[in-house]
């Protein structure tokens, strides 16, 4: 814990996803948000007085929307690496500790998956999904996101059950499964910080992507949908530049702090990385 108060890439990394998470959810107390509604202002007006980032062809104050899609966005991210993330630790804690069968199928099973495109997959889920709403996102983008953490996990298990510790404990009579609870899973905390901060990554990578093909929440506003609208509505060709740079560069904020953290959190935990210059 003391070294990642001393990091200063991870701290500020952090603190920069606390400024864009206070800024959606206190939009609310300095801005109308109920301009993000379509129809609430008059369409297509550059940034001015009245509509700071001006106003997108459906009349919505550009300003206002990304308020309102800064917060779902992060909400889809956050929920998708702790979704994705929980089911690999506990395959791979499963696969790691059991081993034989379990650690077979287990293993089996990421390696298949992992030979799919994923981006494929996510298409034809989003499809022929009927509505999709922001929790369902988050579902959809998480049931691609468990592999890579199961099988990394896995190795840290089979490392860590070797260690004099877990024999110590086995000796006191502890049970498997609050072994892994009280001696395993403390161990693993700083690597499943920098795990979790890798799999938001890939989530909201994989939910941009399938924003801008239009397959995210048509009635719900996200930043990568902002996106899909601009492009739909010929942002660029009309040179409404006020309605795409704004969400991209929000989403380029989200990555940075993103990269920061984890590469904060690897220095943390990597042993080799702390001790470079």
């Amino acid at each position: 814990m003391r070294q990642a108060a001393r990091e200063p890439l991870l701290l500020g990394g952090l603190l920069l996803l606390v400024i864009l998470a206070l800024a959606g959810l206190l939009a609310p107390l300095v801005v109308d948000v109920s301009l993000a509604e379509i129809g609430a202002a008059r369409p297509r007006r550059p940034p001015g007085g009245a509509h700071l980032l001006g106003t997108d062809t459906q009349g919505r104050d550009v300003l206002a929307a990304l308020l309102v899609a800064l917060p779902r966005t992060l909400t889809i991210g956050l929920l998708a690496g702790l979704i994705g993330l929980g089911v690999g630790c506990a395959l791979g804690l499963l696969a790691g500790w059991f081993r034989g069968a379990t650690d077979a199928v287990i293993r089996t099973l990421a390696d298949v998956a992992l030979t799919i495109p994923a981006i494929a997959v996510l298409v034809l889920v989003a499809v022929n999904v009927r509505v999709m709403t922001v929790p369902l996102m988050a579902v959809v983008v998480a049931g691609l996101a468990w592999m890579v953490p199961a099988r990394a996990i896995r190795a840290q298990v089979l490392s860590l059950r070797e260690r004099p510790f877990v024999d110590m404990a086995r000796l006191n009579g502890i049970g498997p499964l609050r072994l892994v609870v009280t001696e395993l899973l403390p161990n693993l905390v700083p690597y499943l910080a920098a795990s979790f901060v890798a799999a938001v990554s890939g989530a909201m990578l994989a939910t941009v992507g399938l924003e801008a093909l239009g397959l995210g929440p048509q009635n719900e506003l996200t930043l990568g949908m902002m996106f899909y609208w601009a492009q739909y509505g010929g942002a660029v060709l009309r040179g409404m530049w006020w309605w795409w740079v704004p969400p991209v560069a929000a989403l380029a904020l989200i990555f940075l702090a993103l990269l920061a953290a984890s590469a904060g959190l690897d220095r943390v935990v990597n042993a080799r990385l702390r001790e470079a210059p």
